[in-house]
């Protein structure tokens, strides 16, 4: 699936993470520091749920939850390519040596998990009352955002170009769109610039976990 259409009418708070990286207690600490609530609120994932952190398989799990919904990341997209190409050494040396340590059930619940994520979207398109919020994990790899436009699907799980740019301070706006947020890139902090958001703090680095209420 390319893109995913989301109403915000459905719920009461929305809510935006960085990258988990295996960090599901620091998710959960910073649900619970937000009142979050499974029944009336949302929680959307820039995607690169495992690899790294120390309960991959915890935030696989989220994947079954009703209140969560998350683009697909490029550690989801190593996993699956390992498991159905037998890339196995791409994604063993960026983290996922954690897959080959399981045993049993175990092993299996994360197989199927890792397969639930070929049908995560790459671009989640949520429609709040005021404005246009899009979701992706590296890049949106167009100056104008369209649902349903076709891009380069591996610019949108794995560029880096864009927030290079803007390092450089040579951005702009990507238009069609009122604020877009990526992870993917370890930042110190939140790098907000144009109409564009980067939230990956390196939470499996030891840095704080950003989460980013929208509504």
């Amino acid at each position: 699936m390319l893109y995913q259409h989301l109403n915000s009418e459905n719920w009461r708070h929305i809510f935006i993470v960085g990258d988990l990286h295996g960090c599901r207690e620091k998710l959960n600490e910073a649900l619970r520091v937000r009142h979050f609530s499974a029944d009336e609120d949302l929680l959307i994932s820039v995607g690169d749920l495992i690899d790294r952190g120390p309960d991959s398989p915890g935030c696989l799990a989220l994947l079954k939850e009703p209140w969560f919904r998350s683009v697909r990341g490029n550690h989801e997209e190593m996993a699956i390519n390992a498991l159905s190409k037998g890339n196995h050494h791409q994604w063993i040396s960026n983290g996922g040596e954690w897959f080959y340590h399981l045993e049993g059930m175990a092993m299996m619940e994360a197989k199927h998990a890792i397969s639930r994520c070929r049908n995560l979207p790459l671009i989640l398109h949520l429609q709040l009352p005021e404005r246009l919020v899009v979701v992706a994990h590296a890049d949106y790899p167009l100056p104008h955002y369209a649902w349903g436009s076709a891009v380069d699907e591996e610019k949108v799980v794995w560029s880096r170009s864009r927030i290079e740019r803007l390092q450089q301070g040579k951005g702009q706006v990507i238009t069609g769109a009122d604020a877009f947020y990526f992870g993917h890139t370890p930042l110190s902090a939140p790098l907000e610039a144009y109409n564009q958001h980067y939230i990956d703090t390196g939470a499996v680095f030891g840095n704080q976990l950003t989460l980013v209420q929208v509504q």
